[in-house]
């Protein structure tokens, strides 16, 4: 199959493809859509200045939204080829990079053992199934510290549009604010848990869920 295209600059302002990345790359780190305003904010261009070219992009179907929702840009297929097939194309070279930190055994935290030295790498990628459902939030604020999940924290999240009561979620409220929160289904509405008593919970009929938490990593 040909690409899509020899070269992007043919079809796309720089400006636009600048615009294409930078959707990608906020949906890869936060689960969740930028809005207009946030898109003009990371390329320092105006609101409307963004809008025109949003414009441009979905009428060459590069990017697609619902009306009415203010996450809802997302990369069509033929943007993702495309800014796959610019990123294989930039890189000249492949420097192979360690599997991860190098796992040499077992350590006590209670009784000693027996100290017994393996070579083995320890991998976010391998310790949690990495595929495109699996991305990493940085946590910020305090309002989920009796649960050990502090500021500065990464969770490992899970793409997930379901959740079972008391699952610690990546939840979307009213179309705007993501949130870190355990996810209670109940009679009326969703409730979403802090762990605490400092906040109060958030109960909303207008709650999407994006993700489930299924790890997390702190560094000392």
């Amino acid at each position: 199959m040909q690409p899509i295209l020899s070269n992007p600059t043919n079809q796309l302002t720089p400006r636009q493809l600048q615009l294409l990345a930078a959707v990608a790359s906020f949906q890869a780190s936060r689960c969740y859509s930028p809005t207009i305003g946030e898109l003009a904010s990371e390329l320092a261009i105006s609101r409307s200045t963004a809008f025109e070219h949003i414009a441009e992009l979905r009428r060459k179907k590069l990017l697609s939204a619902y009306p009415g929702r203010a996450r809802s840009l997302k990369l069509t297929a033929k943007a993702q080829e495309l800014l796959n097939h610019i990123s294989n194309n930039s890189s000249n070279s492949y420097a192979p990079t360690p599997p991860g930190i190098p796992l040499v055994g077992k350590v006590a935290a209670g009784l000693p053992i027996e100290a017994v030295e393996n070579k083995d790498y320890l991998s976010l990628s391998s310790h949690f199934a990495a595929s495109d459902d699996t991305f990493a939030l940085e946590v910020v604020g305090d309002s989920m510290v009796d649960d050990d999940i502090r500021d500065g924290d990464y969770v490992i999240c899970r793409r997930s549009s379901v959740a079972d009561n008391g699952q610690l979620v990546i939840a979307v409220v009213d179309n705007e604010n993501a949130t870190l929160k355990r996810f209670y289904r109940e009679k009326a509405h969703a409730r979403l848990q802090p762990a605490n008593d400092d906040y109060d919970p958030i109960y909303s009929d207008n709650c999407r869920i994006e993700a489930v938490v299924v790890g997390l990593v702190r560094k000392f």
